[in-house]
This record gives structure tokens, C-alpha cells and sequence, in this order.
């Protein structure tokens, strides 16, 4: 299952939500878990990246536990409603190319909210993670919040992925009736959060969202931050980009745009159904087809039932 996240630092009455509470072993995620089937919402491409949208359920295989799993849903090009979350660091890290990201994040929002079928939130993260926006359609709204954040402080990414997730963006339910997305603008640094990389991905999984990544690294050089930031990107079946120029970054959020309208989805009940809440993996495949490239997520946590 996917989601989409996006923060943005800013002030606003409602940063009185408050940052994420530290992980203890008693914090249980507030999220529902689907017990009988799984969602897999995902992409395809040819080699020169180009998506192939006139794929059929007949085309698609699903592995999980080496066995094939049966499709009971699919749909082509998905028009089901999104649920965004935009995460923007606010760090002192990116005070030089600040301004330009708010543009290129407001071009953004306008170009996929949809009034009345599509909701985004803003989350800005330096030294803690701040709601800006909450959950709305209102794409006047949300540009307004991104215009008004201002860089300063450490980096809490982790924090505002784990918040956004679990907070938010599994507030409208039926899960499986809605898309989830997250994307992260950020040099993929963290020096301030109290939850770990694998936790915040850990509740992006379980909050079925797909993660996208903006790198701010000029430097033309890979840094621990970039691989940070594709590792959350390859994990959830997103896509990680690396804009070399801050004029790039609107290309960037421009394929992302591409992207979300040029997605499959499907559903399926696992073969054997279990409920041991732990990560089972799930590959997905376009018979006969090695001219092709699937993204998707690699993986659910199933629910975790007592007896």
C-alpha cells in the first residue's frame, strides 16, 4: 500500500499537535491494519523510463512466499483519491536555495491537488517536526503555509516521516479506497530524532505510503544523506531524484506529477493469510515482459492478531 507525504516547516495554531512522542516499547502505532488483503499501488516503465499504461490484470504476477498470489482488484492508471503529505526541511542546511524550493513546491500542489477528491498536508522538520497545514484540499490553503516557513535549526527527518504517517495520512479509511504519497525535500541528513530510519520506514509500510525524495545535495558528489534518501524511495516503491541546478528542482517535482497519475493498483488476500505482524516480502512482475521495470514497494507488515 502507498501513501504520499509531504512536510514543510512554517508556524501556524496547529503545531500545537506537537512533535512525535519518543519510541518505547509501550508506544503502539496508532494505525488499522487491513487483515484480509493487501494494496499495491505501482508504476511501470520501459528502459528510457517512459510508463506503459496499457497493461491488463492478466499481465501482472504477485509473489509472496514464493507462491502467486490471486489478484481480486485491479485498476489501470488510478484515479482513486490522494492523501499527500509534502515534508520540507527547513534546516539551516538549505537556507541558500530556500525560496526557490517553496515555488517549486506551490507549482507542485497546484498542478495535483484536486478541490474536493484530493487532501495534503505540510509538515516542516528542522529540529523537530511541525505540523503546518493539516489534512485539507484547499491548495490556497497549503501554498500559503509553504510560503511562510522559514530555515533554521538541526534536522528531525525521520521524526516527520514517522509523525506524517502515522498521524495522518491513515486518517480517511477505508484504506484501500484512497492513495498514499510522501515527498521528501531534504539533503537526507538527521541529527535530531528520537525515532530511527528503520522505524520511520517501518510506519511507512504500515501506513501503505509511497515515498518520494528530492535530494537539495549540490555538491555533485554522493553523500550519506543521498542514500538515505533512496533507500526510503526504493523501499516503498517511490523514486529518489538528485537535481544538480535549484532550477531543477521543478522538473523533479514535475515527474512526481507524472507519476501519480500513471499508476496501477491492485489488490490481493494473501496465500496463506497470517497475523504475526511481521514484514513479509512481495515482488511484483510483468510476465514475459524483461523490457519492463516494475517499482512498487517490497513488502507489508501483516497484522498482528493474539490468539
Amino acid at each position: 500500500m502507498r501513501i504520499a507525504v509531504f512536510l514543510i516547516a512554517a508556524g501556524s495554531a496547529l503545531l500545537a499537535q506537537g512533535p512525535p512522542r519518543p519510541a518505547s516499547e509501550a508506544d503502539e502505532p496508532r494505525i488499522s491494519v487491513e487483515v484480509t488483503r493487501v494494496q499495491l499501488l505501482f508504476t511501470v516503465t520501459d528502459k528510457k523510463g517512459r510508463f506503459v499504461t496499457d497493461l491488463t490484470q492478466n499481465d501482472f504476477q504477485i509473489i509472496e512466499s514464493k507462491k502467486p498470489q490471486i489478484i481480486t482488484e485491479f485498476t489501470a492508471e488510478t484515479d482513486l483519491p490522494l492523501r499527500l503529505a509534502i515534508l520540507i526541511d527547513t534546516s539551516n542546511s538549505i537556507r541558500d536555495r530556500f525560496r526557490f524550493q517553496q515555488e517549486a513546491a506551490t507549482d507542485f500542489i497546484n498542478a495535483v491537488l484536486r478541490p474536493k477528491e484530493d487532501k495534503a498536508i505540510v509538515v516542516s522538520f528542522d529540529t523537530s517536526a511541525e505540523l503546518v497545514a493539516d489534512l485539507t484540499d484547499d491548495a490556497g490553503a497549503i501554498n500559503r503555509a509553504i510560503q511562510n516557513l522559514r530555515p533554521g535549526g538541526g534536522t528531525a527527518l525521520y521524526d516527520a516521516i514517522f509523525y506524517a504517517c502515522r498521524d495522518k495520512l491513515v486518517q480517511d479509511q477505508p484504506r484501500y479506497k484512497f492513495r498514499r504519497a510522501m515527498v521528501i525535500l531534504s539533503d537526507g541528513d538527521d541529527n535530531n530524532s528520537r525515532y530511527t530510519r528503520d522505524q520511520a520506514l517501518e510506519m511507512a509500510h504500515k501506513s501503505d505510503t509511497v515515498i518520494y525524495c528530492i535530494s537539495t545535495n549540490r555538491t555533485g558528489q554522493e553523500m550519506d544523506g543521498d542514500k538515505v534518501l533512496k533507500y526510503f524511495a526504493e523501499q516503498t516503491g517511490g523514486q529518489a531524484f538528485f537535481p544538480f541546478k535549484a532550477q531543477d528542482l521543478a522538473q523533479s517535482f514535475e515527474n512526481i506529477a507524472n507519476e501519480l497519475r500513471h499508476q496501477y493498483n491492485v489488490l490481493y488476500r494473501p496465500d496463506p493469510l497470517k497475523t504475526d505482524g511481521q514484514y513479509h516480502p512481495v515482488e511484483v512482475k510483468v510476465k514475459g515482459r524483461k523490457d519492463l521495470i516494475v517499482r512498487a514497494r517490497h513488502g507489508y507488515y501483516a497484522p498482528s492478531i493474539q490468539p
